[in-house]
């Protein structure tokens, strides 16, 4: 017989205790960074959720855009102010944000989560008052930051059978206000609303790594922000490890950094020994599966 089907079912014999453990568990995935703009990473994205659909978990997807909105804010002759390396955001570009965030990006992950065979609903943090925003910080415009969380929506569609996807474009506290939400803020804030199992945020970076350059499998709050005061953890990946340090403070049970441009990375960290990127957690794993 043929030594790939042997290792592919020893493989499936091997997940067992994961997918039991994960049985109805509450899991969402912030897809963004290269692999939005690539289809076949985008199929290889959508199969692993339907997967994760199939064996009995709840995957909820939050999505970013960025690049997508720079190229049509560009076609449009749009010009942005930036405030210490952030984009203001005023009224003309928060329609463009929408436009793409709710318009196209979404329905391409919704499209692309069918095409494997899922049912996804694509939605936006202003259905049923899902994310409503104050502004961040006024100098920036409209960019918001979550001040209540409605996530029933949420909880209807996957108990439907659906996967919600959802775009982080929010509705303020004011009548008529549209606000961009940052992608990993909202993934942390829709996580910790749903007190979900784990936070997946992919990204284009391997995980957070030492000061030889490793990747850091592992970690407490207390251990993070130690690295961060040590300028261990710098740039780009201390809001995201805020984001998760928030996520785990609001009760989520674990938030995982990891590589999305790894194939089926979703899946070697859900359902591996392996694991794949950086852990942040503050309770000790459960060495036995859960039951039930």
């Amino acid at each position: 017989m043929d030594r790939d089907w042997i290792a592919t079912a020893r493989t499936l014999s091997e997940a067992l205790p994961y997918l039991q453990r994960y049985t109805g568990a509450v899991v969402v995935v912030k897809f963004g960074g290269n692999a939005m703009g690539d289809d076949e990473a985008m199929a290889d994205f959508a199969r692993d959720i339907v997967l994760m659909k199939q064996v009995g978990m709840n995957p909820v997807v939050v999505h970013g855009g960025g690049p997508m909105i720079n190229e049509m804010l560009a076609k449009l002759g749009i010009k942005s102010d930036w405030v210490r390396g952030k984009r203001v955001t005023d009224k003309a570009t928060v329609e463009v944000v929408e436009m793409i965030l709710s318009g196209l990006v979404n329905k391409r992950i919704v499209q692309a989560i069918n095409d494997q065979g899922g049912r996804a609903v694509g939605i936006s943090g202003k259905d049923d008052d899902l994310m409503v925003c104050e502004a961040d910080d006024p100098e920036l415009g409209f960019v918001g930051r979550p001040v209540e969380m409605n996530v029933q929506v949420i909880r209807d569609l996957y108990g439907a059978g659906m996967i919600p996807v959802i775009a982080p474009v929010a509705t303020g506290v004011n009548d008529n206000e549209t606000f961009n939400v940052n992608g990993d803020t909202a993934a942390g804030a829709i996580a910790g609303a749903l007190q979900a199992d784990r936070l997946l945020l992919l990204t284009d970076v391997a995980g957070v790594k030492n000061k030889a350059g490793e990747v850091i499998t592992q970690m407490t709050p207390d251990e993070v922000t130690a690295l961060i005061a040590d300028e261990t953890i710098s740039g780009g990946m201390i809001p995201k490890v805020e984001t998760a340090l928030k996520a785990v403070k609001e009760g989520v049970r674990a938030v995982v950094i990891l590589d999305g441009r790894v194939s089926n990375a979703v899946l070697l960290e859900l359902f591996t020994e392996h694991g794949a990127g950086s852990m942040i957690r503050s309770t000790i794993p459960r060495v036995k599966p859960r039951r039930g």
